[in-house]
């Protein structure tokens, strides 16, 4: 009687021998490379994005925690007061009063009225031909390629009370008398600081609701208007919808830029802290370190403008995320 003895097990060492020979050896360090190799890849962009950005907020922070004026320039001493800049800043009346009225409802407005004139003129030039649609979008794009400052002249000169061509045509028409100084006023100086900006933000908008436009699908739409939807009814219910990822991304990146509005108030008559009334926050930040040479607190001011636009951002992250979800 035969007996058939039954394989033993392979050891440790033959198991080994039996991978490589397999042609799939275990290599840690291959392994660590792989890992590796996208942060090798970023290390040079984040080098960068470190030394340019990272760095100046580090020194900003640093100097808010610190009574930092022309003296310390001079000698080069710190005179460190802990967060007491933030709370003079948290309990200045004009902080409150003034200055975060101005910048969220200026914010406010101007992104409402950018974003309902970008997707007006965006429908616009949905309904032209390519040629025309091409034309029109090239003169729009002029408005947005318009640096800031040149912008904000321009609207200047417009409504400027001696020379402005806005008060000459109101008296060619009998419609004033005298000439009047909109840049004292804060409601009329905000909404020329509005025009300056719509003007310049509106294409932006425009050409990024048009791509979208281009993508709905122009058979549901004419089932719609076939069924009785007039233009509005097609909009909310179809085409709004449809494009409210892009709405989305618009209206916060619209949100950012509006919130950190400069040029376009500093630049004003009044605006670069004449006219106290009309002080926003990134302007006040500006005017207390560089006109009342209070860098510490300017410093505060400018933080606390970083924290805000901070929490925007982490908004318009989580929108994207959410888009990349659908």
């Amino acid at each position: 009687m035969s007996m058939v003895q039954a394989p033993l097990p392979a050891t440790k060492a033959e198991s080994t021998s039996a991978s490589v020979a397999g042609g799939r050896p275990q290599n840690k360090r291959g392994l660590s490379l792989i890992t590796a190799r996208p942060w090798l890849l970023l290390a040079p962009g984040l080098v960068i994005l470190a030394v340019l950005m990272l760095w100046p907020l580090v020194q900003v922070v640093i100097y808010s925690l610190q009574d930092y004026g022309l003296r310390e320039i001079n000698t080069g001493e710190s005179n460190w007061i802990g967060v007491d800049n933030y709370v003079e800043a948290l309990t200045n009346p004009t902080l409150w009063t003034v200055v975060l009225p101005n910048t969220v409802g200026f914010a406010a407005v101007a992104v409402f009225v950018t974003v309902a004139v970008g997707t007006l003129v965006a429908l616009l030039l949905a309904k032209l031909g390519t040629v025309w649609r091409t034309i029109v979008s090239s003169c729009i794009m002029v408005a947005w390629a318009m640096p800031a400052v040149t912008g904000t002249y321009v609207w200047t000169f417009i409504f400027d009370a001696d020379r402005g061509i806005f008060n000459s045509v109101l008296a060619d028409l009998g419609l004033m008398d005298d000439p009047v100084n909109w840049f004292t006023n804060q409601w009329s100086f905000y909404a020329i600081v509005l025009l300056n900006v719509v003007h310049h933000g509106f294409p932006f908008v425009a050409i990024t609701v048009l791509a979208g436009l281009l993508g709905v699908s122009k058979e549901m739409l004419e089932a719609a208007a076939l069924d009785g939807a007039n233009a509005w009814m097609r909009f909310w219910k179809i085409i709004f919808p449809t494009l409210k990822p892009v709405f989305s991304v618009v209206i916060i990146l619209s949100t950012i830029w509006d919130f950190k509005v400069f040029a376009q108030v500093y630049l004003m008559p009044g605006g670069g802290g004449g006219n106290r009334s009309v002080l926003n926050l990134g302007v006040w930040s500006y005017v207390e370190s560089f006109g009342q040479n209070r860098y510490g607190f300017g410093a505060a001011l400018a933080v606390l403008l970083t924290l805000v636009l901070i929490g925007i951002t982490i908004v318009y992250i989580r929108s994207l995320m959410k888009e990349d979800e659908l």
